[in-house]
């Protein structure tokens, strides 16, 4: 057997869950964070898996089809992404009809991305469960809470 998998622990290498205050630290708002990644994610990830597509994916449509004509260079910042990896994406959305790329009307070299129907209709598919989550939690709080959410979601980006 492998000495690391025989390796006895010694008493002062395992440490104590953290005390009842977090040491500073929000440990129950970054879990529920964490959870709420996961669920918020759960249904377009069901979908997308079924295209053969990712989070990756997921996060192209929804902004090219919120943002219709934006550029690739733009795409780029809002995803703060490299190229290479927008490459391969955006490949496959090309290829499979649910982008169009067009060249900008003063610039030619400029590459502008604009969602089609089908792309158009995946974006609201992925969006759907997403926007009815949301519904959902708002709707259990105080009737002005929204823009409390909207603002602590804000203050939690660079």
């Amino acid at each position: 057997m492998p000495a690391a998998l025989t390796k006895k622990t010694s008493a002062d290498e395992i440490t104590p869950a953290p005390s009842a205050d977090g040491g500073g630290i929000d440990f129950e708002i970054i879990e529920l964070l964490f959870f709420a990644y996961r669920d918020f994610t759960s249904d377009p990830d069901a979908i997308l898996e079924q295209k053969g597509f990712g989070r990756a994916h997921h996060r192209v449509i929804h902004f090219v089809n919120r943002n219709p004509g934006m550029t690739v260079a733009d795409l780029l910042d809002t995803l703060k992404i490299t190229k290479q990896s927008l490459a391969r994406v955006l490949k496959q959305l090309l290829d499979g009809g649910y982008v169009r790329q067009l060249n900008g009307p003063e610039d030619r070299r400029q590459r502008r991305l604009y969602t089609t129907l089908a792309g158009k209709e995946l974006a609201i598919a992925l969006a759907a469960p997403q926007s009815a989550r949301i519904a959902r939690a708002l709707d259990a709080l105080p009737a002005d809470s929204r823009k409390h959410v909207v603002g602590f979601l804000k203050g939690l980006r660079d």
